[in-house]
């Protein structure tokens, strides 16, 4: 069976709604209608450029990984015949025994191989044979059905939206980071560049952990603001690189007017315990470098361009602890639900557009815009699943 409307993405800048055949479930398998999806920027990437480092986009591919959903309940249309008789089909595998149909669900779009080192040691997400949604040459969730292995779907606690539900993949990115990688602890201090989802989660996880101090970095004034309002307790914006001026050169004057301006010192109550880099900017994580304490911890999760220059002294003369964060991995998504759920972390004012499944081009032309038609400024896009009404939460 093909109805399973979905969201293609054939060449760069070429986009296209197909019918795709309703995925067939194995043993230990769920069906999930797809109800709700947020944009994330490698779903832009992928548009706009075809490629992110070495995964290159080389045939069709359904976008789309940050979703939730209800387990199906075992019905689809049947067009052969022309008549509106109901067709039966699988939905929960055989040996499922957590979830059942019409539970709503939050998705883990990432299915490792559970044999290799990396999956055996308790590092899944760094499995070389990963199947994660919408990076090539796997398909996305932005269609109707999507199959996921059951014990990659969480329960939402009824008090939590299907909104909430999709939003804890780029949370589960920010609690990996935070918690699982930089393990701060309650009254550390940290400072995040770049206000955009992911830094601004890393924030609000970092509050919901019991953080003193947060510090927000960004070059756009609208930004900082929201960071402010949401999670940050101090907000900083970079100066304007003088003419002439090498990135380097410019990133240690910047980070000297951070320290300055806020009262910020390599060692004592004063120093930053954990710096993240959530822009992928190559200043940002040289100014990052520089303001980190001595003995601190660097954690690089935004990703930019693939060679940067990188002040090697100061990671040499600081004994810093720096460390790549990639997706996520075992715990992350249980927590980010947690926290969610004890409403620790408020996920509601990150989405600021909603569109239906069949205006998902406006929606990702808006979020590589930073703003809608309107000009109102974007943080998170979520796009409702087929016949979805868009105030379904």
């Amino acid at each position: 069976m093909s109805d399973n409307p979905s969201f293609v993405l054939n060449a760069i800048e070429k986009v296209a709604y197909e019918q795709r055949p309703i995925p067939e479930i194995g043993d230990d398998d769920v069906l999930v209608e797809v109800k709700k999806t947020g944009i994330c920027g490698s779903d832009v990437h992928y548009l706009v450029h075809g490629r992110i480092g070495d995964f290159v986009v080389e045939s069709p591919m359904v976008l789309g990984h940050e979703s939730a959903g209800i387990i199906s309940k075992g019905r689809a249309p049947c067009f052969c015949c022309y008549t509106s008789y109901q067709l039966l089909i699988c939905v929960v595998g055989k040996n499922v025994k957590s979830v059942k149909a019409g539970d709503r669900v939050a998705m883990e779009p990432g299915v490792s191989c559970r044999k290799c080192d990396a999956c055996k040691s308790g590092r899944y997400q760094l499995c070389p044979d990963m199947i994660f949604a919408a990076t090539p040459p796997y398909d996305g969730t932005l269609a109707r059905y999507y199959r996921l292995p059951a014990d990659l779907v969480y329960l939402l606690p009824a008090h939590l939206t299907l909104e909430d539900g999709a939003m804890m993949e780029p949370l589960s990115v920010a609690v990996h980071s935070v918690h699982s990688l930089a393990n701060l602890q309650p009254n550390q201090t940290i400072a995040v560049f770049g206000c955009g989802p992911v830094g601004l989660l890393c924030m609000a996880v970092a509050k919901a952990l019991g953080a003193s101090r947060i510090i927000a970095v960004d070059i756009v004034d609208s930004r900082l603001e929201f960071a402010k309002s949401y999670a940050a307790t101090e907000t900083y914006k970079p100066p304007t690189p003088q003419e002439g001026e090498s990135k380097i050169a410019y990133s240690k004057r910047s980070s000297d007017i951070l320290k300055q301006t806020l009262g910020v010192e390599e060692r004592g109550d004063k120093a930053i315990d954990i710096v993240l880099d959530a822009s992928g900017a190559e200043v940002s994580i040289q100014t990052g470098l520089f303001i980190a304490k001595i003995g601190g911890t660097f954690i690089q999760v935004g990703m930019g361009q693939p060679e940067v220059v990188f002040p090697v002294s100061q990671l040499l003369a600081k004994e810093l602890v720096v460390k790549g964060s990639f997706r996520y991995g075992p715990g992350d998504y249980r927590l980010a639900i947690a926290l969610a759920a004890a409403h620790r972390i408020d996920l509601k004012p990150m989405v600021t557009h909603r569109f239906k499944f069949d205006d998902a081009v406006t929606a990702f032309k808006a979020t590589k815009a930073g703003k809608s038609e309107d000009g109102k400024a974007l943080i998170k896009a979520i796009i409702s699943g087929p016949d979805v009404s868009v105030d379904e939460y």
